[in-house]
C-alpha cells in the first residue's frame, strides 16, 4: 500500500460540507469517487477538519492509501483532472502508513472575513459576512485576545456534538481591519461607499462544532457596542451557549492551514 497526504482548497458554497452524507455533494465523496477511478477500488479518505456546508478551505489536508504505485506529482494532476474547478489539490506527498490527517494534526488555523459597510460587492457576497452597522475593530480585537490560552469553550459550542472535553487551547486570536472600496471604483460615475474588511484569525489545537462562527458572532456584538470586550470572560465562565452571540454565517469562514509535527508526515 502507498499512503499519501494531500493539501487542497475548495469553494464550499455549493457543497454540504467536507463529510460524505446520504444526499448532497461533499468534498470527501468527490475525492473518494476520483480515487476509486484511479485505484479500481473503494478508498476511504480522512480529512483534517470536517468543514460545514458553505465553509471554504485554503489548506485542507487529507490522507488515504492506494494499492497503485503513483508519483505524487502525477497524483495531483490525476485528481485535478477528475475534480470540479471548485476543488483543487495543491500538493501530494508520501507518508508513513500510520499518518492520519485528522488525529496527527497539532493545530488548525481558521480565518473569518467580515465586510463592514453599507454595501458588499457581488463578487464577495459568498466569501464574507456583510455587517452594515458600524463596527469597532479595536474593541473586537480586545475581546478576541481574551480568548487566547487554555479555556473551556462550552459557551461557544454548537448543539448536536459529543466530545470528551470542551477545553481547547487557542494560541492566536486576533482581529485586524483594512479600509477598502468596492472593485471598479476607478470606472464608476459615483464614488462607491468605503467599507472595512475585518479579518479574524484564530489558531488552536482543536475546535468545537461551530466554535469559530459562534466566537465571531460574539465579537460582532462587541463591535456593535452590544457587549463590552471584558464580557468575553463572563461568557466563558458560564459554559452556556445562550450567553454567547449568534452563529456567524458559514460563507465567511476559511480553513487556512493545518499544522503537524515535523516528522508526522515522513515516510
Amino acid at each position: 500500500m502507498n499512503s499519501f497526504k494531500i493539501t487542497l482548497a475548495y469553494d464550499g458554497t455549493d457543497f454540504v460540507g467536507w463529510q460524505r452524507q446520504a444526499s448532497g455533494r461533499s468534498i470527501q465523496r468527490l475525492l473518494e469517487d476520483a480515487l476509486r477511478e484511479l485505484d479500481g477500488r473503494d478508498i476511504s479518505v480522512t480529512g483534517a477538519g470536517r468543514t460545514d456546508a458553505g465553509v471554504h478551505a485554503l489548506g485542507q489536508v487529507a490522507s488515504f492509501a492506494l494499492e497503485r504505485a503513483i508519483e505524487p506529482a502525477v497524483l495531483v494532476r490525476a485528481l485535478n483532472a477528475r475534480l470540479p474547478d471548485t476543488v483543487r489539490v495543491w500538493s501530494a506527498s508520501r507518508v508513513a502508513p500510520t499518518f492520519n490527517a485528522r488525529f496527527d494534526a497539532r493545530a488548525k488555523r481558521y480565518r473569518y472575513r467580515i465586510y463592514n459597510g453599507p454595501l458588499i460587492s457581488p463578487f464577495d457576497r459568498q466569501y464574507a459576512w456583510h455587517v452594515s452597522g458600524s463596527l469597532d475593530p479595536d474593541a473586537m480585537a480586545d475581546a478576541a485576545r481574551r480568548l487566547e490560552g487554555r479555556h473551556d469553550f462550552a459557551a461557544f459550542q454548537g448543539a448536536g456534538s459529543e466530545v470528551a472535553t470542551t477545553e481547547r487551547t487557542i494560541t492566536t486570536s486576533r482581529v485586524g481591519a483594512d479600509a477598502s472600496i468596492r472593485p471598479g471604483a476607478e470606472d464608476a460615475e459615483d464614488t462607491p461607499p468605503s467599507v472595512h474588511l475585518i479579518i479574524y484569525d484564530v489558531i488552536a489545537d482543536g475546535f468545537l462544532r461551530h466554535m469559530v462562527r459562534n466566537i465571531v458572532g460574539t465579537l460582532v456584538d462587541v463591535g456593535l457596542g452590544r457587549r463590552m470586550p471584558e464580557s468575553i470572560d463572563a461568557v466563558l465562565a458560564t459554559r452556556d451557549r445562550s450567553a454567547a452571540g449568534q452563529t456567524a454565517p458559514a460563507r465567511g469562514l476559511f480553513l487556512v492551514a493545518v499544522e503537524y509535527a515535523a516528522l508526522a508526515a515522513e515516510p
